[in-house]
């Protein structure tokens, strides 16, 4: 089937050069670090985590999504998601590969990875993460290649693709779920010692990933013609409703507890996010605009009338693409350094440096799933011919 993906209109192979472009130019940056050192960043020694460790977070959520579609097609026997349940376990494999070149990236020199695996540490959650993560992707590749090809022979899967289909399910759960720890785990930091922060990231990520599917599938029908069907838009579209009222629900819940309980390592942290502190207020317009975006969404969400207009649905989902992307991909992260633990507030900037290699990173994602997504799409054309 890999042949599909050498063929293709000029729309396609311009797309493909674009990202290559991008994908150059982050190479470039992340050799310019690779040999000056992570001093070219803008993270410190108070903020040690920045905008690459923040990706990670999020992009584990939007593979954790897969699970979403997964579930209701192989568990419920739900068929209106058959058309799109492949391209949310291609989404899957591009999402975690990109989640560990972040990984990459952030430890300045490649070699200091293989420390994991030369020199394990089972008490280390970062250990564990790293297993979770390459288990489920290659769970994912096996099933969705293996489901793929059947289709195109007009032939069911064989049996023991579904023990795989399975355990891809809790496992979908477990990666966000060891990620979530790495951060609740750390009791110096008050603001990630919160026994909901894996559920916080599995609601974050069951309606993140899945709107960025969704939009994706928009992008398809436009350019492709490729249609899932209303029914698999609608089912979708309240999956992801539901989840980010229980997104903006845990969040509720952290801010009522951080400051009813007036304890102030927990509270400092939501004053400089919201208010600013000592002066600072880098991160204040970002959580203001993520809180307000995703309230803006529900409010285009949860009314059916506008659900299930598709012009009014897809500035939802975009709106609240950016609102987890921001709370995410940028205040969680971050935030949980600031103030340190002497209570002193050192802001944090992304340099162009970091800013390059994350666009590099995130055009070889989308590089890996245009290439996958191209694959489905041809071989669904030819099984249904």
């Amino acid at each position: 089937m890999l042949e599909k993906a050498l063929k293709g209109s000029e729309r396609y192979w311009g797309w493909l050069a674009v990202l290559s472009f991008f994908i150059a130019i982050g190479f470039g940056a992340y050799l310019y670090q690779y040999f000056q050192g992570l001093g070219v960043t803008g993270m410190s020694r108070d903020v040690s985590w920045g905008i690459y460790i923040s990706q990670l977070t999020y992009l584990v959520g939007v593979a954790a999504s897969g699970v979403m579609l997964v579930l209701p097609y192989y568990l419920h026997n739900y068929k209106e998601f058959g058309k799109i349940t492949i391209l949310g376990e291609f989404m899957a494999v591009a999402a975690v590969f990109t989640c560990m070149m972040f990984v990459l990236v952030d430890l300045g020199q490649p070699s200091r990875l293989l420390n994991l695996f030369l020199y394990p540490t089972p008490n280390s959650i970062l250990f564990w993460d790293a297993i979770v993560l390459n288990v489920y992707m290659l769970l994912n590749i096996v099933v969705g290649w293996t489901v793929l090809q059947s289709e195109r022979k007009s032939m069911p899967p064989p049996k023991w693709v579904k023990p795989l289909i399975y355990l891809s399910i809790p496992w979908a759960f477990s990666i966000h779920t060891v990620t979530a720890f790495l951060y609740s785990g750390l009791a110096g930091r008050h603001f990630w010692l919160t026994a909901i922060m894996a559920p916080r990231f599995l609601a974050s990520a069951f309606c993140a990933g899945p709107a960025i599917l969704l939009l994706i599938v928009f992008i398809l029908r436009r350019l492709t013609g490729f249609d899932p069907g209303q029914k698999a838009i609608r089912a979708l579209a309240k999956i992801i409703t539901y989840a980010m009222i229980t997104n903006l629900f845990f969040l509720s819940l952290e801010l009522f507890t951080a400051f009813y309980s007036n304890i102030p390592g927990h509270k400092h942290t939501f004053i400089y996010l919201f208010a600013g502190l000592e002066g600072h207020y880098a991160l204040v317009p970002v959580m203001w605009a993520s809180v307000l975006l995703g309230i803006f969404s529900l409010i285009l969400l949860i009314p059916p009338r506008f659900r299930n207009n598709e012009k009014i649905l897809i500035i939802a989902l975009m709106a609240l693409v950016l609102s987890t992307w921001l709370e995410k991909g940028m205040g969680l992260v971050v935030a949980g350094f600031i103030p340190n633990m002497l209570d002193h507030v050192t802001e944090y900037y992304p340099s162009v440096y970091e800013l390059a290699i994350t666009v590099g990173i995130y055009s070889l994602g989308i590089f890996i799933l245009t290439v996958l997504f191209k694959i489905a799409l041809e071989v669904k054309k030819e099984a249904a011919s």
